[in-house]
């Protein structure tokens, strides 16, 4: 699995870089030669798809070092932290695009009308943005990454983007062209929009956002089968960027010998890391059935 995540992430960072490399050139050249501010804000935002993409990857590379003494549980939130970087950049971005929109709408004689090469360089750049988001999101959902996938997302605005310059070109020449600075202050919203949509969810990584019910149910019901019991409780997740940890705690036979429950609970342990392969470690906890307190506080001595 980690062999397989590393192939992928490679694969969505040399994707992402070639393919926006060529678009920001693309973009820059044809926005200067039509007269399309639109579609040189499209560049810049182009431009920073391939830093992002460049951090995108080494956040990748990051969390998949392996635990060391300093960091038991691994680096797996280095991907969440990248994402975080990706907004920073993405913030400035935005910033420098929508000042020199406000600037052109304050200032008319600035602006200039676009000609059709703007718009076929729009056209081109839905397609190629379309292919390339879904491609690098499915790529980061496959190896469960947070960084792939954020940076997926980020290349994903470029097609409202594309779409919008688009219609600011043909409204331009339609006696319009006060619309061409305002479509680059809609992507430099857009990116705004992006940026916080990125950050919320890494935060939310960092954090230790309770998880999804599914995965929780799915925790208990392999831990009820493994006890042959039907007692799992307190199930706690964690997530680390890519991977996650968990605590839980079982119900046993107060009887037991510590040998007897000692088995059971390593059992319980390696069938969810055997069946959830996103859960890189487990910890199992074992009760006295009918032992009554509140997991949350601390037991009375």
């Amino acid at each position: 699995m980690d062999e397989f995540r590393s192939e992928g992430g490679k694969k969505a960072a040399k994707v992402a870089i070639a393919a926006n490399c060529c678009l920001t050139v693309l973009n820059i050249a044809v926005g200067i030669i039509s007269g399309s501010y639109g579609l040189i804000s499209e560049g810049a935002h182009t431009l920073s798809d391939v830093a992002t993409s460049v951090i995108a990857y080494f956040g990748f590379v990051m969390g998949q070092k392996p635990a060391d003494k300093e960091h038991p549980i691994g680096h797996g939130r280095a991907e969440a932290i990248s994402g975080l970087v990706i907004v920073i950049f993405l913030a400035i971005v935005a910033y420098e695009i929508i000042t020199g929109a406000f600037d052109k709408i304050f200032h008319p004689n600035l602006i200039t009308i676009p000609d059709t090469f703007a718009a076929i360089m729009a056209v081109v750049g839905i397609f190629v943005n379309l292919k390339i988001s879904d491609y690098i999101i499915k790529i980061g959902k496959e190896i469960n990454s947070p960084a792939i996938v954020a940076d997926g997302k980020h290349q994903k605005t470029d097609i409202f983007s594309s779409v919008a310059v688009l219609v600011g070109v043909v409204v331009s020449n339609m006696g319009f062209p006060i619309l061409d600075p305002i479509v680059g202050l809609i992507i430099g919203l857009l990116i705004i929009k992006t940026a916080y949509e990125i950050a919320k969810e890494n935060i939310d990584n960092i954090m230790g956002k309770v998880p999804s019910p599914e995965l929780i149910k799915r925790v208990e019901n392999i831990a009820n089968a493994s006890a042959n019991t039907n007692t799992a409780h307190n199930i706690r997740i964690d997530y680390f960027g890519s991977y996650a940890t968990v605590t839980l705690h079982i119900e046993l036979d107060g009887n037991m010998t510590l040998d007897e429950s000692h088995k059971i609970a390593h059992k319980v342990e390696n069938d969810i890391l055997e069946n959830i392969p996103i859960i890189k470690s487990a910890l199992v906890h074992t009760c006295p059935i009918g032992l009554d307190y509140d997991h949350q506080q601390e037991i009375d001595k």
